[in-house]
């Protein structure tokens, strides 16, 4: 039985991976970190991971990025692997993550659905072929209008996925809006919306001469994305100190 800490358990995330586990027979919920009980969990809720006495197999977090410290503290400190599901961190908070990856194993994904993973490797071999026919490279991101990080973490995923089948050669523009100049081949667009209740909608779209190719995953539910989360718990659980992506999950 795979003993799982849900990080952020009283959040809505939290709630829908709780739902998940508890239909498993391999896994279940021991605890959860939360600085707000909500009193609706089955299982006792810690405001810290710091005060947490149970001991566990890994960590399922979809918190906040001001969370980061506490819980990269807690799993290195009892060796307890982590699925990072938080979206948002800085470049000073990812380098944390790296750094801490060497010492207990760490699962991050910008994105946990198999779909959106699978996608990113398809992009790699479109833009082997349609990056040098001149294709222009543009993505358009939505979600719904409580998300606070924009583009989301999923689309520069997908812009590095892009970017290093190509060693790099893309720098990203965010808002065109500042300059008025024409388009630098040299560069991947990105364009966030944000409104109502969009899960999440991402368009990659390789426009050239007389042709457009377009690739889009839409989410229509959130449980996709508890669901790899639960998925990648229990491929880390247990593994050695690294650091995993959702590649590693389903073997692309």
């Amino acid at each position: 039985m795979i003993r799982v800490i849900m990080s952020g358990c009283c959040g809505h995330m939290g709630q829908v991976v709780t739902e998940i586990v508890e239909g498993r027979e391999d896994m279940e919920i021991v605890t959860g970190f939360d600085v707000y009980d909500s009193g609706k969990t089955r299982y006792p809720v810690f405001a810290s991971p710091a005060d947490c006495d149970v001991e566990a197999d890994v960590v399922i977090d979809f918190s906040s990025v001001k969370a980061l410290d506490g819980l990269l503290a807690y799993c290195v400190e009892k060796q307890v692997p982590a699925v990072l599901c938080t979206t948002g961190y800085t470049q000073e908070q990812l380098d944390q993550i790296t750094a801490a990856s060497e010492k207990v194993a760490l699962l991050k994904s910008a994105n946990m659905s198999l779909g959106i993973n699978l996608l990113q490797a398809l992009l790699k071999e479109a833009a082997k072929v349609l990056a040098p026919a001149g294709f222009d490279i543009e993505i358009v991101e939505k979600h719904h209008n409580r998300k606070l990080d924009a583009p989301s973490g999923t689309a520069i995923a997908l812009a590095d996925s892009i970017n290093e089948a190509m060693d790099g050669a893309y720098e990203y523009t965010y808002d065109r809006s500042r300059e008025k100049k024409s388009r630098d081949k040299s560069e991947i667009g990105i364009s966030a919306v944000r409104g109502g209740t969009i899960v999440g909608e991402h368009e990659v779209i390789f426009a050239g001469l007389d042709e457009v190719i377009e690739f889009k995953h839409t989410a229509y539910s959130r449980s996709i994305f508890a669901k790899g989360a639960v998925q990648a718990a229990a491929f880390l659980a247990g593994k050695p100190a690294g650091y995993y992506g959702m590649n590693d999950v389903i073997q692309l």
